[in-house]
């Protein structure tokens, strides 16, 4: 990977098998990437970095102050997200296993005695994967009918940088346990990413052709998913 430098601000240059150069800003530090073709030399490549620095700084202050959760501690009437929407948490003690209970406002977490931070954010996490778990089978179903790609395996993993990975081999994806929290359409909308990514590896022309052909709101889709409150660590696509 080689790297530009304009001013104060670093750009990773890429170089792939693709038509035309790409850029993008990613949090959540607001790295630079281009993505361009093989062909082009680093003096093209900067004339077109220069041409997109007022973009590149509008882009990189809106991730800066785009909003962010707090850390949480897991105590009563916390805010917490799940498929979109924002609920109070409700700590009940119990002599008893641990369960989770939506209720219309609240995640009811009930928890034995005494539990700590870190027990009760362990079951929370447990209750999302739970529903991700649950979720994600119907969709890549769908999705296999209307793609003609096969789907081996899926796996929920926490995920510092992205919303979700593919390994074309084994025919797996991973999902970011984070996606619990956003919107089904959020879910959706990565699950597909993935699956695109099964019949072309890169972010390339087709891959957009593709995306534009399998779901066309898909940007609207993405937006989204960027638009709720992110934790650290969480990534754009």
């Amino acid at each position: 990977m080689e790297k530009l430098k304009l001013g104060n601000i670093t750009i990773d240059i890429i170089k792939k098998d693709i038509k035309n150069m790409h850029l993008s800003v990613h949090p959540p530090t607001g790295r630079v990437r281009i993505s361009a073709p093989r062909r082009l030399d680093m003096d093209t490549i900067r004339i077109f970095a220069i041409s997109k620095l007022n973009w590149i700084k509008k882009h990189q202050t809106n991730i800066k102050n785009q909003q962010r959760e707090a850390p949480r501690d897991y105590v009563n009437r916390e805010s917490h997200y799940f498929r979109g929407r924002r609920y109070l948490l409700k700590i009940i003690e119990h002599n008893a296993p641990p369960k989770v209970e939506l209720k219309h406002s609240t995640i009811e977490l009930y928890v034995r005695p005494k539990s700590d931070r870190n027990k009760r954010k362990e079951i929370l996490d447990e209750w999302y994967r739970k529903h991700l778990k649950e979720a994600t089978p119907p969709l890549i179903e769908k999705w296999e009918k209307k793609m003609g790609v096969r789907v081996n395996e899926f796996g929920i993993k926490k995920m510092k940088t992205k919303w979700g990975t593919c390994n074309r081999q084994a025919k797996r994806i991973w999902l970011n346990l984070e996606l619990a929290k956003k919107p089904p359409e959020c879910l959706e909308y990565i699950i597909v990413h993935e699956m695109v990514h099964m019949l072309e590896r890169n972010h390339t022309d087709r891959f957009i052709r593709l995306m534009n052909k399998f779901m066309p709101k898909w940007r609207f889709y993405r937006d989204e998913l960027n638009r709720f409150p992110v934790s650290h660590g969480d990534w754009k696509y």
